[in-house]
């Protein structure tokens, strides 16, 4: 199965480059499965509605968030009524919206996408992601209820990111890294 993500879009340019070169893109590279971070989407500080909308009527089959989740007010409704839109598992107990979905990709062929929120040099306390991945991950097994499974870590500090690729290792397909304000000069790829 080839899944492909892209992330993070910011503002109007990153909502332009999806609209008009996501659709080529997913065909020139026969992607079964779309992810997409559209956390700043919205003028860099979240994601609305109606640019959720635009984006998902791309091609995309799943737009995750991050800590800037609900800067557009009408993404707490939005995301409610669209199972395409995940929040992190770790935003709050009584935030709208899901952290973990299990989708149907081609061929009947399971994808389960979960996303989570680091700590380190957040302005915001958030749980701790390492407990709630591994429940999570227990409740979408590879070769169980998910075919592929990848974990979108939204997160400032690089060695929280390793770390997490680590504690997901052997658990799910692919890690990534989104909320990057490095190079990414450090990818990895582990076997």
């Amino acid at each position: 199965m080839r899944i492909l993500f892209l992330g993070d879009i910011v503002g109007r340019s990153g909502r332009t480059a999806i609209l008009e070169h996501l659709p080529g893109l997913r065909d020139d590279l026969r992607a079964d499965f779309v992810i997409v971070n559209g956390e700043n989407a919205t003028a860099g500080a979240g994601l609305s509605g109606k640019h959720a909308a635009e984006l998902l009527g791309a091609g995309i089959d799943c737009l995750t968030l991050g800590d800037h989740a609900f800067d557009q007010r009408d993404m707490m409704t939005f995301i409610e009524g669209e199972q395409r839109i995940l929040r992190p598992l770790n935003f709050a107990k009584a935030a709208p919206g899901q952290g973990l979905r299990i989708y149907q990709a081609p061929g009947g062929r399971r994808v389960a996408v979960l996303q989570i929120l680091g700590q380190v040099f957040m302005k915001r306390p958030f749980e701790d992601p390492f407990s709630i991945i591994d429940a999570a991950l227990k409740r979408a097994t590879l070769g169980g209820r998910a075919d592929a499974g990848v974990v979108d870590v939204h997160a400032e500090a690089t060695s929280e990111k390793m770390a997490m690729g680590h504690w997901c290792d052997g658990r799910a397909s692919l890690v990534v890294c989104t909320l990057s304000h490095v190079p990414t000069a450090d990818i990895r790829i582990q076997a």
